[in-house]
């Protein structure tokens, strides 16, 4: 974690600027750069440090004045392909306001900040001379990485939903050929492939949209929750899916578990997802909803006698899109999504999903929630004193 640094600008020279209004419009000069959030250097024709805002120094994670030393010693840049880059050529080669973002700073072997760069030549008496440079550095990195990994998720989905969109409809249009051909009886097939097709495609659209809710924080209001009347409706609702595959859906609800506090929409979905998973992957026995209280938390379990999951899936069970290779995984019609949306549900009402399982022997996920007592002394705990 980089070292937060309250110094202001730093400069080669500690002479005072003559005259009190000279000396006026510098402090005021100072304050108003020691204000941006971004890191602003400024260099002379030789790429000598000059002057520096308290950013620049947090950026490169020092509280040691860097006046004097050469821009390209502090700045070792990389693109992003990782080829190294001398930033006093590139400052050198900007006869005009220039702008990169696609630069590197590496921190180790591994991580690194990903930067947006603009360079500006300070010009000297005529067009051709130039006194300094002044960079400004922006950490553009968590930005990047959302873009990124936006770019990544709709690529993914594009390419989970062409299968589903293709099989409905090549099933609906051979259905409509072999009704007008008077093989009405022959394009039923057809049409259960497309219709559970369009299942599919709706089941997709929903866990989407589950995701958009949880990262705008929509419906994410905390309320006070009975946790047996949660436990009870949820059994209501899916004990006729259960009972239609032979299996017996069971309550296990401790007395003492009584309310918490979190967002209702949140934590009802994060167990329904559980549900209908187990009741997905179990194709003999029960399934079985478990809300214990343990000390100042409400323990909510989801237990079935199903498939498994084997070590090596259970590493990444929880990632976007992912199946594992188990054929009866397989066999299904799951999206892929259920659990990475449960993971997010949960971090979003502050906890984390535990699972243990072994293949052939069913599957636990669980998570722990305060309850409404504790969420209320923490808050108090975590309240400004107005003493």
């Amino acid at each position: 974690m980089k070292r937060m640094i309250s110094r202001g600008l730093g400069k080669r020279s500690s002479a005072k600027a003559p005259g009190g209004v000279q000396s006026s419009e510098h402090s005021h000069m100072m304050t108003l750069v020691n204000s941006i959030t971004d890191a602003v250097v400024s260099t002379d024709s030789k790429g000598i440090v000059t002057l520096y805002n308290a950013a620049a120094l947090n950026l490169f994670d020092t509280n040691t004045a860097i006046a004097g030393e050469h821009i390209s010693h502090l700045l070792g840049l990389q693109t992003i392909e990782r080829v190294d880059i001398d930033i006093f050529d590139e400052l050198r080669r900007s006869p005009s306001i220039r702008t990169r973002d696609d630069l590197i700073m590496p921190i180790d072997e591994e991580d690194y900040l990903r930067l947006e760069v603009t360079c500006t030549p300070i010009l000297g008496g005529s067009p051709d001379e130039v006194d300094g440079y002044v960079l400004i550095l922006r950490d553009v990195t968590k930005m990047k990485s959302l873009e990124e990994e936006r770019d990544e998720f709709i690529s993914v989905v594009s390419h989970e939903l062409r299968t589903p969109v293709a099989i409905a409809e090549g099933s609906l249009d051979n259905a409509r050929l072999l009704v007008e051909k008077g093989y009405g009886q022959r394009a039923r097939a057809a049409i259960e492939e497309a219709y559970s097709q369009v299942v599919f495609l709706a089941k997709m659209v929903n866990d989407l949209s589950t995701l958009s809710r949880a990262e705008r924080g929509m419906a994410d209001t905390p309320e006070h929750i009975n946790v047996e009347e949660l436990a009870r409706s949820l059994h209501d609702d899916y004990a006729p899916e259960a009972h239609a595959k032979g299996l017996a859906f069971n309550l296990d609800i401790d007395a003492r578990a009584g309310t918490v506090y979190t967002s209702r929409l949140y934590l009802h979905e994060l167990l329904q997802n559980l549900i209908t998973n187990a009741i997905k992957y179990t194709e003999h026995g029960s399934v079985t909803l478990y809300a214990h209280k343990r000390d100042r938390l409400v323990v909510f379990s989801v237990t079935d006698t199903g498939i498994g999951i084997g070590k090596a899936d259970q590493r990444h069970i929880f990632d976007r899109f992912y199946r594992a290779e188990d054929y009866r995984t397989r066999e299904t019609s799951g999206t892929g999504l259920g659990l990475y949306v449960s993971a997010k549900l949960a971090r979003k009402i502050g906890c984390h999903i535990e699972l243990k399982s072994r293949l052939n022997h069913g599957s636990t996920f669980s998570f722990c929630v305060p309850t409404a007592a504790e969420t209320s002394a923490r808050a108090a705990r975590d309240a400004p004193s107005n003493g």
